[in-house]
C-alpha cells in the first residue's frame, strides 16, 4: 500500500498529482457501483485499503469529491506548513500588528528595515523573542496593497490598484486626434557658430487614434503653447507635399483634414480660449483626460516614447536610462541644428513610422490610413487665411504712414493706403513665428490683409533665429566700440569747457574803463550776475542762442 511517505523521486508536486489521479478513479469509481444507495463500510474499507489511507480519511475524501468533483479535491495535503499559518504566539501577533499600524501604515512611508528595527525593538522591552526579519514582511505582506497604499498616500500604489478597463477607440480616421507635448531628449548646435545650445527642443505631435497615422507635428525651441498647437494644427490639417519637397524628404504623408475632435490633458496651452475658439470655429470638439488618468491618453504618450526611443541613437543625445546618463555630458557630442533635426524628425515620422507594421493594427498606419481613404469625407477649413491666422500668435500695432513695426521690422501692404492716418486705435497682428518675412493684419471690415517686410528681399527667417541674430549683432557692436576713445573724448572736453569757464569768470572780474577814464566794476553793478556759470548753464545758453530768431 502506498502512503503518503512514499513520495517518488520524481518530486512531491508531481506525487500529489499523480496520487490525486489514482484517487480520483477509485472514488469515481466507488460512487458508480452504488449509485444513489448509500454507500457500506465495507465498500469504503474496501476502496480505503486500496488507496492506503484510513476510513475517517476516505469518507472525508468521498464529500469533497462529491462537493467539488476535481482531482485537486483528493489530492494529498502538500508536506509541511499551510500557507499563511501563523505560529508565533498571540503576544508578539498582537505587537507586531499594532507596530504595523501606528508606524508602517503613515504618510511618511518609513521602510521595512524601520519597521523591522521598532519590532524587534518593542519585543526586546517586553522580553518576548525577537522575530525573524520575513516573519514581519509576511504580515505586512497580508494587508491589501490598496489599503496599504491609501494609509501612506501613495498615489503611484494607489494607481497600480486601481482597474482601467479597456482602451480609448475610435471607428474611423480623423475621429479623434490625440497631441501632447514632450521635451526632446537630444542636444542642439547653433546654426552659426556650430555651438551646443544650452536649451533643448521641444515637440508636439498629433496622431490620427483610428490608424495610429502621426497627422502633424512641430518642433520649437520655445516651452510649450498654444502657439506651438496652432503650429501642429496647421501641420496636421492641410496637405505636406509642400513641406515635405522644401526639406527633400522622399516619402509619402497623405494626412490631411479637419479632425472630428481633438483628445488631450489638462494643460493651460490646450485650455487657452484662443486655442479652444480656433477649434469651435471649424466644428472641432475638444476632449479633456480625467485629471490623473494618462492611460486616457495611452496612444500618444506610446507614440512619444517610440519617437524618443529613436532620438537616442542621435549624436547628442541624454539617454533616458539614468544609468546611462552618468558620465556622460550630451552637449559634447551635440552635432545637428534645428533645421537638420527637424529634417532627421521628418524622414522618422514620414519614411518609417508611418510605414512600419504597427503592433496593435498588425499593418503599417499608412495602409490602413490609405484603405479608409476613397470613404473619409474629407474636411477642410471655410477660409484658409481665417484658420491659418486663428491659431497664431497676436499683436496690437499702430498703423503709421510708414506701415506696422514688430519685432523691430517694418510691414507694408498697398492696402494700407487708404487706411493711413483713418483707422482709429491698434490694428490686430498675426504673425508666424517660423516665417517673419509676412505678418496678416486685421482689416477694420474683419477680413486680414497680408504685409510683407521691407525690404522686399527680407529673408524667410524666424522669430528665435532673428532675435539670435540682433542679439549677435548688438554684442558685435560693443566689441567694435572704442570704450578707450569714448572716455578720452568726455575728459577733453571736460577740460576744454573747464578752462572756458575759467577764462570767462577772469575777463569779467577784469576792470573796464569808461569814456572818461574812470574803472567801472561790473561786478558790483546791480542787475548783472557775477557768478561763474556752469558747464550745464552755458550749454544751455548756447542752446538758447541757436534756437532764437534772427532779426532778419
Amino acid at each position: 500500500m502506498g502512503g503518503e511517505d512514499d513520495v517518488p523521486e520524481g518530486g512531491a508536486a508531481q506525487w500529489r498529482r499523480d496520487e490525486g489521479c489514482r484517487r480520483e478513479e477509485a472514488i469515481r469509481s466507488l460512487l458508480k457501483r452504488h449509485d444513489d444507495k448509500r454507500l457500506s463500510i465495507g465498500a469504503v474499507d474496501e476502496v480505503a485499503q486500496e488507496l492506503g489511507v484510513s476510513r475517517s480519511t476516505m469518507y472525508r475524501l468521498i464529500t469533497a469529491y462529491r462537493a467539488k468533483g476535481t482531482v485537486s479535491s483528493v489530492e494529498p495535503r502538500a508536506l509541511g506548513r499551510r500557507k499563511d499559518t501563523l505560529v508565533l504566539d498571540a503576544k508578539r501577533e498582537k505587537l507586531i500588528a499594532a507596530t504595523i499600524r501606528e508606524i508602517y501604515l503613515k504618510p511618511e512611508r518609513p521602510t521595512m528595515t524601520y519597521l523591522i528595527e521598532q519590532v524587534r525593538a518593542r519585543c526586546a522591552r517586553k522580553g518576548l523573542p525577537l522575530p525573524d526579519r520575513r516573519t514581519v514582511k509576511a504580515r505586512v505582506d497580508r494587508i491589501d496593497r490598496r489599503t496599504v497604499a491609501l494609509k501612506r498616500k501613495d498615489l503611484k500604489g494607489v494607481k497600480a490598484t486601481k482597474a482601467v478597463p479597456g482602451q480609448y477607440v475610435a471607428s474611423r480616421p480623423l475621429e479623434v486626434v490625440q497631441i501632447d507635448h514632450t521635451e526632446v531628449d537630444v542636444f542642439l548646435v547653433n546654426e552659426t557658430t556650430r555651438e551646443t545650445m544650452t536649451k533643448r527642443p521641444w515637440l508636439t505631435l498629433a496622431i490620427d487614434v483610428f490608424t495610429r497615422m502621426v497627422v502633424g507635428f512641430h518642433l520649437s525651441m520655445d516651452k510649450p503653447s498654444r502657439v506651438s498647437l496652432g503650429l501642429c494644427m496647421l501641420n496636421a490639417v492641410y496637405d505636406k507635399t509642400a513641406w515635405l519637397k522644401e526639406r527633400e524628404i522622399d516619402a509619402s504623408w497623405p494626412a490631411a483634414g479637419l479632425p472630428e475632435a481633438v483628445h488631450a490633458d489638462n494643460g493651460a496651452d490646450f485650455r487657452s480660449r484662443a486655442f479652444a475658439w480656433a477649434c469651435r470655429e471649424e466644428g472641432i470638439k475638444l476632449i479633456f483626460r480625467p485629471p490623473g488618468a494618462p492611460h486616457y491618453g495611452g496612444h500618444i504618450e506610446r507614440l512619444i516614447g517610440t519617437m524618443m526611443g529613436r532620438v537616442h541613437f542621435y549624436p547628442g543625445s541624454t539617454f533616458a536610462n539614468p544609468i546611462a546618463r552618468q558620465g556622460n555630458k550630451p552637449g559634447r557630442f551635440a552635432a545637428m541644428t534645428f533645421r537638420e533635426f527637424e529634417c532627421a524628425l521628418g524622414w522618422e515620422i514620414a519614411g518609417r513610422y508611418n510605414e512600419e507594421i504597427h503592433s496593435a493594427l498588425l499593418r503599417p498606419p499608412i495602409a490602413v490610413w490609405r484603405e479608409h481613404e476613397a470613404s473619409l469625407a474629407l474636411r477642410m477649413p471655410k477660409d484658409r487665411m481665417a484658420f491659418w491666422v486663428s491659431f497664431l500668435p497676436d499683436a496690437h500695432r499702430t498703423l503709421r504712414p510708414d506701415g506696422i513695426w514688430l519685432h523691430d521690422i517694418p510691414y507694408w501692404s498697398n492696402a494700407f493706403s487708404g487706411l493711413v492716418g483713418r483707422a482709429k486705435g491698434e490694428l490686430l497682428v498675426k504673425f508666424d513665428p517660423r516665417d517673419l518675412s509676412r505678418i496678416f493684419v486685421q482689416h477694420p471690415d474683419g477680413r486680414f490683409l497680408e504685409a510683407r517686410a521691407r525690404p522686399l528681399n527680407f529673408p524667410v527667417i524666424g522669430l528665435r533665429e532673428w532675435k539670435q541674430g540682433r542679439k549677435a549683432l548688438g554684442g558685435k557692436g560693443r566689441r567694435e566700440r572704442n570704450d578707450e576713445q569714448i572716455t578720452k573724448t568726455a575728459l577733453t572736453q571736460r577740460k576744454l569747457i573747464d578752462e572756458a569757464i575759467a577764462k570767462t569768470a577772469a575777463a569779467r572780474r577784469a576792470p573796464v574803463k569808461t569814456k572818461n577814464g574812470d574803472e567801472a566794476d561790473f561786478g558790483s553793478m546791480s542787475g548783472i550776475d557775477s557768478r561763474i556759470p556752469t558747464a550745464l548753464e552755458l550749454v544751455e545758453r548756447q542752446r538758447d542762442r541757436n534756437t532764437r530768431p534772427s532779426d532778419g
